[in-house]
Formats: structure tokens, sequence, C-alpha cells
């Protein structure tokens, strides 16, 4: 199987309540693609579909890759084990030697900013922060061909925040590596990702779709700024996120050189499906 995610026609409910209709997306190696949407949308359990934690019930599941590892929302470090021992503790799973193990954590732990003293300390020691790069070394260090991202960096403040975008960028600048990461704020998404979906509705689908032309380590904060602004005029962007409408939205500038990478996106339409007799419960 070619290395790659593909999501077909999934739809999925929690007993009679239905929460995401008919999905379909694709995720190259090497790519990072991001699903912004309003809290409760049912991006966590796409995420989780994706990632294998829930059985899939409707629709189809490819993945293609080799290696996959998931960030949660919170580190989920074991507190009674060493920050080191954290990091290398998906390698010990795998059966790797401890010598071995040890010396591969702890260089993904100074990758991600980690001195000596962070290592050998306890979780409860480190501040959130810190934790969360440590949860990202511990991902990393696997070697993984996909990372999936539930919203890891929402808890944190903004320069802490940045400080873990330019370390993703990082590694994915090193390797192929894919992300699909939810997130409920669009600004990091459009700072990281090369496609923002906005997932949005009761049931959930896809409303929008935005390819970015410029690579995330290209995109200074002025023009993630910009592109944000530009996404969220789209009506069926703030109608997702309960936003209102716009009175006189101004026109962008169109001389030479002013943006001229910025995109709009494009609404996803929505897909016609099949009436079904009877009915159906699930269980």
């Amino acid at each position: 199987m070619t290395a790659g995610l593909q999501v077909q026609g999934l739809s999925h409910a929690f007993g009679p309540r239905a929460v995401l209709e008919h999905i379909d997306l694709t995720l190259p190696a090497g790519r990072t693609l991001a699903l912004v949407g309003p809290s409760g949308s049912g991006k966590s359990t796409l995420l989780h579909l994706c990632a294998g934690l829930l059985t899939v019930r409707e629709g189809r599941i490819a993945n293609g890759f080799a290696c996959t590892a998931m960030l949660f929302q919170q580190p989920q470090l074991l507190p009674w084990k060493s920050v080191l021992d954290n990091i290398a503790l998906g390698l010990k799973a795998r059966g790797v030697a401890r010598a071995a193990r040890q010396a591969a954590a702890r260089a993904m732990g100074r990758a991600m900013g980690l001195d000596e003293l962070a290592l050998a300390q306890f979780p409860p020691q480190l501040s959130g922060g810190m934790q969360s790069r440590a949860a990202l070394a511990r991902a990393l260090v696997l070697q993984p061909d996909l990372l999936l991202l539930d919203e890891p960096f929402s808890a944190l403040d903004i320069g802490m925040r940045q400080q873990m975008h330019r370390l993703l960028l990082a590694e994915q600048a090193r390797r192929p590596l894919a992300v699909l990461m939810i997130t409920h704020d669009v600004m990091e998404a459009v700072a990281l990702a090369d496609t923002v979906l906005v997932l949005a509705g009761a049931p959930a689908r896809l409303r929008w779709r935005l390819d970015l032309p410029v690579p995330a380590g290209h995109r200074d904060d002025a023009w993630v700024h910009r592109q944000t602004a530009r996404l969220l005029a789209q009506g069926a962007v703030r109608r997702a996120f309960d936003l209102p409408p716009l009175l006189a939205p101004a026109p962008l500038p169109t001389e030479p050189g002013f943006d001229q990478d910025l995109a709009a996106g494009r609404a996803v339409a929505p897909v016609q499906r099949a009436p079904r007799d009877g009915c159906e419960v699930l269980l």
C-alpha cells in the first residue's frame, strides 16, 4: 500500500446521535492536514477513528503509513517514571535494548530543548510547556511516518506554542513526516498546515477547504494573520463557527506584489446519500 491516509465515506454515531457524516479526505506522505471547527463538532472523534481507537461503523479508513504516533490534549506522561524513561517508553515496548533506547530518547529530548536536568526529573516537576516537549519527543523518537495531533498545544501560552510549532516544522524539514492535526484555533491551522478543512454541523461534515500555496516554513506572522482573516471572511466558515456575517467586507488590495499568494478556499459540496429503507439503531 502506498504511504498515505485515505478516509472515504466515513460516518459515525454514538447510539442514536449521528456525529460525522460522509467524510472524505486524503493525506499523503510529508504533508500536513488541519481539521478545524467549533468545540463539539466531532474533530476528536474523527481523529480517534483514524488512530484506530474507535471502530469504523460506516465508510473506510486506509492507513498506508508504516508507523503512526499520536499526541493527546494532555501530555499523558507517567508520573512515576523520569522524563527520559517516559520518552523511551515506546521504544521499550518495541523491545529496544535499554542502552539504545535511552540514547535515542536523550538525543530526541535534547532536540526538543530538554537538558539533562529536565530529563532526570519526574513529569510533575516540569512546567506544562516542558511536559508538552517531552510528549512530542516521546512520539517523534519512534520515527513515525504519520503524527496525529489532538490539540496538544491548546493549553500553552503563545510563546511556547510557537516554539512547539518550530520544533514540529524542523522535524518535517528533516524527513517526510505526515501530520493530521485537529484544532479550534484557525490561526494555528494556517500557520502549520498545507490544507485546512473546516468541519461543522450536526452531524458534522466538511464545509470548506483551503489549500495554502506558501510552504509552512516560509510563512511569517503577518502573512498568517492576513491569510487567517481572509479565511474567516468566508461566509461558510463564519457560519461554521457561528460568527455574525460581515456587514461590508473590505476588498483586498490588488496592486502587484501584495499578498498574491493568499487563498480564499472553496466550499465542499455535500454528498447526496441514497435513501435507506427502514431504520437502523446503532448499539
